[in-house]
Order: C-alpha cells, then structure tokens, then sequence
C-alpha cells in the first residue's frame, strides 16, 4: 500500500531540523519501499504492507532514536489524501489574495467539533471538516482579524499537522 507519513513540527525555524536524505535513509532501514521526500516540511512518501498503528509506531520511535525528539507522526494513505484534496474547492489557492491551508488531523482531533473548539474569527474565513482534516481560507487582508494564529497556542493544535493547499493537492495526486 501507498502511503504519505506527514511529519509534525519538523524543519520549522531552528527545531527538529532533519535533511530529507537522512528522513529517506530512516524509512528505508525499517524496509519500507519506494521512499521518497516532497520539499522540506517532513512528507514522506512510501510503500509498507504493515497497517497505519504500526507505522506510526516504528517512525516516530525511529525518530526518536536518530533526533533524540519526539516528532509526532501522521500516516495516511494516497487515496485518504486524495479523498480530503477532493474537499477542497477549486478556487482555493494561494496567491496574492488568499491563504488555503489543510490541517491534517491525528484521531484526538478528528471530528467535526474541532472547528468549533478552534479561537478563530469564523467571520474572517471560511473553515469546513472533512473526515481526517480541516480546511480553511482566508483572504490575506483578513488574516490577523481570524485569529488563525491563535491555533498555535490552543490544546488542539498538537494533534494537527499543516499543509498548505499546494502541497495537499500534490500528495494528493500521487
């Protein structure tokens, strides 16, 4: 089966910094076929027939080993990552007028409440649930009146990995 491990928190600013040649050595030591990275934010590409709990497992705690962190792991396979792309409409983009962002959600976090629990502004933005993530866009001159920085400091925000919409539709379409 295919799959895409999304890395939480890696190569952000000075923390948790990995090169993606060593991220492609550590998915190959545990066997894992066809591997290969997508720009530096930690997406890994890979095949296993091992199920998603296992994954996750013998990631985060290879990791673990080679970073000395604890680098939260989400695995999806190619066609949940396209079911979610599927979500977002098509005139989401990025560009001069507007942000799109996908926050990829682990199972604590994987519910329709969540955009509800979330300190934004839903006035400023558009934000929608699907099955494994949510979906926001705001237009650049509404940014800071989200609130959409404030998700960095709420409790949910550990159990979220985020995309931007550019890289959601390109795992997507692997």
């Amino acid at each position: 089966m295919k799959y895409v491990a999304l890395l939480r928190g890696i190569n952000v600013g000075k923390n948790n910094r990995i090169e993606m040649k060593s991220l492609k050595s550590l998915f190959e030591t545990h066997g894992y076929g066809n591997v290969s990275t997508y720009i530096n934010s930690g997406n890994v590409i890979f095949e296993s027939n091992k199920p998603p709990e296992l994954l996750v497992t013998e990631i985060e705690s290879g990791l673990r080993e080679k970073t000395g962190a604890n680098i939260s792991v989400l695995v999806k396979t190619v066609d949940q990552l396209a079911q979610i792309a599927a979500q977002i409409p098509d005139n989401w983009k990025n560009d001069t007028e507007q942000r799109t962002d996908i926050a990829y959600l682990f199972d604590k976090a994987d519910t329709e409440e969540s955009i509800n629990e979330l300190p934004i502004r839903r006035e400023f933005l558009d934000v929608r649930y699907t099955a494994g993530a949510l979906i926001w866009n705001v237009k650049r001159e509404n940014y800071n009146k989200s609130q959409l920085n404030k998700i960095i400091g709420h409790r949910l925000y550990q159990y979220m990995t985020i995309r931007n919409v550019n890289t959601a539709r390109h795992l997507a379409g692997l």
